[in-house]
């Protein structure tokens, strides 16, 4: 049985000029794997996605941003309550706006909304979470991920998650002392 418990109801959410403000992640793991890799960083990495509930398609964990939380918590908080996983927010991947058709309210009458997306490095994947019943998760390769999005704001997020993991990995190999020819430990 699950201890967490989702929050519901929108009586602390947090609205910025017609937008119903909105936390999410891209929740992303290291897979171990030899020689098929060929140091590409989209084959050694996967992203956890989740079903959508109001038709065909994957997500990445999203939700209201609430007034007693920031935006960073917000985001960790839906990745436990939709994805069921821990982790550490690794970046910022950005701003989206976007309409949504069942969120429309007093505040936001068209449904527009404002997403925080970060990149969310898991450490945890639990047994049972708060959604659990109501959410399938299914860990893909990034090009598989961007073909299966449900939304073209989260294929952006996406783009910007795959950019930054290729720089990241760009970083790692100019940083690298051994093949620096300028090393004092380079041979010759």
């Amino acid at each position: 049985m699950c201890d967490l418990v989702a929050r519901t109801g929108r009586h602390q959410q947090r609205y910025r000029d017609g937008y119903r403000l909105v936390a999410g992640c891209i929740p992303f793991r290291y897979k171990y794997c030899a020689e098929e890799c060929d140091d590409d960083p989209m084959k050694s990495v996967e992203v956890l996605m989740i079903n959508s509930q109001s038709g065909p398609g994957l997500l990445f964990p999203k939700g209201g941003w609430e007034n007693d939380e920031t935006v960073k918590e917000a985001a960790v908080r839906e990745a436990v309550e939709e994805a069921g996983v821990r982790g550490d927010l690794k970046k910022s991947l950005g701003y989206y706006c976007f309409k949504s058709k069942s969120h429309q309210d007093e505040f936001s009458p068209e449904g527009w909304c404002k997403a925080a997306m970060y990149a969310l490095l898991v450490k945890e994947e639990l047994s049972s979470w708060p959604e659990q019943s109501t959410r399938d998760r299914q860990w893909l390769p990034v090009p598989e991920a961007v073909e299966q999005c449900r939304h073209k704001w989260m294929e952006d997020a996406l783009d910007v998650f795959s950019k930054w993991l290729t720089d990241k990995v760009s970083d790692i190999e100019e940083e690298d002392p051994i093949s620096t020819p300028s090393s004092p430990l380079s041979p010759g």
